[in-house]
């Protein structure tokens, strides 16, 4: 008889290690431009810590797919955790004392994104060892309605503390690696892959898990169509909307009304999904998301009202989250063990890889078009992705566990989720 996840130990503690991780990542996501805003007055110079922090994710995201399936993964979490609590400590100790030069802010922001995409992979290979395959979905939900909540009150924790001193978010973070380290070294399954791998840095290793994407047609079409396609042109139409409705920067209650639906209907999205087993229904969910965001994109081109936006956007951004986790579960299932670090190092890597180009086209519709027509030329961006996850044979055809395909070299060319400032990337993130 399965254990129920209530009573999964090491599940427990894996969902409390993330939650300790993830609530210190969300307050020095914050801190750090905070704090180099204040200490140099240069926008641009705040700006650069996301920037490096982006850089640094999609140049360590393969690699670090590769790591997790090369070393014990347990271990490699303890690895991570104890990295970021000495550079963490570093930046904490630097700030209180009145000093901490911008090189040190860099390097923990680089440092933090590199490690995030080593202890990442580490974490979804634990879990398909600690989880059933027929509680996966429900796990994963359970997560990712973790982080969704940790993400509306981490950066109001930390913006707090760091109104009292600008020490204080990092010295939390500090606590919370501590207390993430104590949780990993609790779990007692151990989880490597059978089969070693290469060398980390070979282009067989590296591509390995896109490779693995690729060979299989319902995963490439729905991570290239809903993960790199709607993912772009949803984040075109949320940038467009916050632009339209904040009146192009003279008010920001109907453009902050808009991203608060999106952040309320992700946690909406996660809370919802442990009741409806979401691995079960993944196919009509990503359905139910793409046309739903058709509709968005119309409401708003026809009806200049915040209030309907805001709705749209929260229903989109429910059923998103619902079919990121169906989708979620389904890879991990069936994904074979000895490449589980290197196929979840490589979606997240296709997933994020569009994410910083959607504002940007998004802003540029709407200043050569107008309002209008942005939303219009989204929407139509939209359907067009909508009706190739509806009708394509190969996103009609989801695998099974028995689906593992073999290695194979990859295409040329080859097919191309950690958020700028996380510490760590742990599942449901």
């Amino acid at each position: 008889m399965t254990t129920p996840l209530r009573d999964n130990r090491d599940f427990r503690l894996l969902w409390m290690s993330g939650l300790f991780a993830v609530l210190g990542g969300q307050m020095s996501a914050l801190a750090l431009p905070l704090l180099v805003l204040k200490e140099t007055g240069s926008a641009v110079q705040a700006g650069s810590v996301g920037t490096v922090s982006v850089g640094a994710v999609l140049i360590a995201m393969l690699p670090g797919g590769v790591m997790a399936d090369r070393v014990e993964r347990r271990r490699l979490m303890r690895l991570c955790d104890v990295g970021s609590l000495l550079v963490v400590t570093a930046l904490a100790t630097a700030v209180w004392f009145g000093h901490a030069p911008m090189a040190l802010v860099l390097l923990v922001a680089a440092a933090g994104a590199v490690i995030s995409s080593v202890y990442g992979p580490a974490v979804f290979g634990l879990m398909r060892a600690v989880v059933p395959a027929d509680q996966m979905g429900t796990a994963t939900a359970r997560l990712q309605a973790r982080t969704q909540t940790v993400r509306l009150v981490g950066p109001l924790v930390g913006g707090a503390l760091f109104g009292l001193h600008p020490a204080l978010p990092f010295a939390a973070e500090a606590l919370g690696l501590l207390l993430s380290t104590v949780c990993v070294a609790l779990v007692r399954t151990r989880s490597r892959a059978e089969t070693a791998a290469g060398p980390v840095f070979s282009r067989r290793e590296l591509t390995a898990g896109l490779s693995f994407l690729w060979s299989i047609p319902y995963l490439r079409t729905i991570l290239l169509i809903f993960g790199l396609g709607m993912n772009f042109a949803f984040g075109a139409l949320t940038f467009t909307a916050l632009s339209v409705f904040s009146e192009g920067g003279r008010s920001g209650v109907g453009g902050g009304f808009v991203i608060t639906c999106v952040s309320a209907g992700a946690l909406a999205g996660a809370l919802l999904a442990p009741r409806i087993n979401p691995d079960r229904y993944s196919r009509a969910l990503i359905l139910a998301t793409c046309w739903t965001c058709v509709a968005a994109a119309g409401t708003m081109a026809w009806l200049r009202n915040p209030l309907a936006a805001g709705a749209m956007c929260a229903l989109c951004m429910c059923l998103s989250t619902i079919a990121s986790i169906g989708f979620l579960s389904t890879l991990l299932i069936v994904t074979p063990e000895d490449r589980v670090g290197r196929v979840q190092s490589g979606a997240s890597f296709l997933s994020s890889l569009v994410q910083p180009f959607g504002p940007l086209a998004g802003g540029a519709l709407l200043t050569a078009f107008g309002a209008r027509w942005a939303f219009t030329l989204t929407g139509c961006v939209l359907a067009a992705s909508a009706l190739v996850v509806t009708f394509a044979p190969s996103a009609r055809a989801e695998p099974s566990p028995h689906d593992e395909a073999e290695p194979a070299d990859p295409p040329e060319p080859g097919p191309g989720s950690t958020p700028a400032g996380a510490r760590h990337a742990v599942p449901g993130d």
